[in-house]
Parts: C-alpha cells; structure tokens; sequence
C-alpha cells in the first residue's frame, strides 16, 4: 500500500534550487510513496531558534505542525530542517501541554530524505547511471542529530558508474552553519576555505551532501577559488537528475 508522505520542501529548496523538491518527489513515487506537498508550511522556524527568538521560533513551529499533523510521515531533503522538527519542535514546547503532545507526534514521523528511502521504503535507484566521480560532505545536523551517515551513501552506491572519492574531514563543518556564517563571516570563510581545499584535493568531478545551505556555502567557495568541482544535492543523483544544472550554474 502507497505511504502518505508530506514533503516538506523547505525555504532555501523553495527559493534557491526547487529542483532538489521535484527530485525528493521523483525518488519517493518511485519507492511507491504517494507525496503531498502541503500548502500550509512555510519555515520549520530555524533560523529564530539559531538566533534565540524562541516566541517567533514557536509561532512557525505551530503552523508548520498544523501543516503536517494529517500525514503517515514527513520527509524533508535537508537534514537540518528534519532536525529542527524531529529534534527541536519537543524541546520548544516541552513546558506546554496542549501543544507539546502535538509536536511530539510529528517529530516522530518526520524523517530526511534519504534516510526515508533506505531505512524505511528500503529502496534503491534502478536504472540510474552517472558516470563520474564525486564525493561528500556529511552535513552537521544531520551527522549529529539524525545520525544521517550510511543511508545517503548506499543509495549512491546503487547508481551504475558513480565512484566515490573519500574526502578528509567529511565530518567536519562547512562554515555555514545557518545564521553563525552571517554573523561571524570572518571565521566562517575560513572554515569553508579549508574544507574548499579538502574537496579539491579528492579528484572528485561531483561534490554531493544533503543540505542545499551547506553545499552553497561549498559551491561558492569552490568557484570563487576557480575550481571546476559541480555541486549537487545527493538526492538529485539518485532521482535521476544529475544531468541538469550544477549549483550556482545557470538553467
């Protein structure tokens, strides 16, 4: 029987690459999902909670409940937006009777992406092929909060021709970080120009993770440096769409 899904697409998804939303449906169609995208989310309240505005973070923690409260699961292509919810939304409300048992239930059933797909539809892409090396970078929240390591990495595995290239400090931070790269871009730079020069030394054509915040942070750093590395979420290998444009490539 096809599972209820509600994607939840995310703001920089939304705004930056909603090419990396069609291939998050694509993939959970083919692993026989049926996928709503429910017109009441917005932001999962993220950027508040970094800052400390717990009563704005709680505001869009509500509606986005409200949003995704009718749906079997929740599958988000960011880890740090599952985090927030799965992770955080408990936290937020954990003094608040009425809506704590609420934001438990959907923290619950919210899940990454692509750990959806290995862990729970146990699926993998048929038919996918990619001949190129790449390889990637493990997002902090999703490493950190969701343990977000192995699933992405076999689903690529299952992709005809695609190599992975280790890459040296694959755990370590980006430098993006959501807001601390707005308020703290000196030391953020320095970050990413470390891990910048860590992806170049892989070989790797393909730099792939499973955050689109961390891999413009990358992509950019990468160009800016005149590499000629292409940035994609993972997801979009996997679905099939590792054919269009890179980030920060024209369509």
């Amino acid at each position: 029987m096809p599972r209820n899904v509600a994607l939840f697409v995310t703001c920089l998804v939304d705004m930056m690459r909603p090419r990396i939303g069609f291939a998050a449906i694509r993939a959970l169609e083919a692993a026989g999902c049926d996928v709503v995208v429910p017109e009441g989310q917005t932001c999962c309240g993220q950027p508040a909670l970094n800052s400390g505005d717990r009563d704005h973070a709680a505001a869009l923690a509500k509606q986005t409940i409200v949003a995704l409260e009718p749906y079997e699961a929740v599958v988000v292509p960011s880890g740090s937006c599952a985090g927030t919810i799965r992770c955080h939304y408990p936290e937020i409300f954990a003094h608040d009777p009425e809506w704590l048992p609420r934001a438990q239930a959907v923290a619950r059933k919210t899940w990454e992406v692509m750990a959806y797909l290995d862990e729970i539809c146990g699926w993998r892409p048929e038919g996918v092929s990619m001949d190129a090396m790449a390889t990637y970078h493990d997002s902090c929240s999703g490493l950190r909060e969701l343990g977000i390591k192995a699933q992405p990495r076999r689903l690529l595995k299952a992709i005809d021709g695609l190599r992975i290239a280790p890459l040296q400090g694959e755990e370590t931070c980006c430098g993006f970080g959501g807001t601390f790269c707005v308020k703290y871009p000196a030391i953020s730079n320095a970050i990413v120009g470390e891990k910048a020069y860590a992806i170049d030394a892989t070989g790797a054509d393909l730099l792939l993770a499973g955050d689109l915040g961390c891999l413009m942070n990358m992509a950019g750093k990468l160009h800016r440096q005149g590499s000629k590395i292409r940035a994609f979420h993972a997801i979009e290998l996997i679905a099939g769409m590792g054919d269009g444009p890179a980030i920060g490539e024209e369509a």
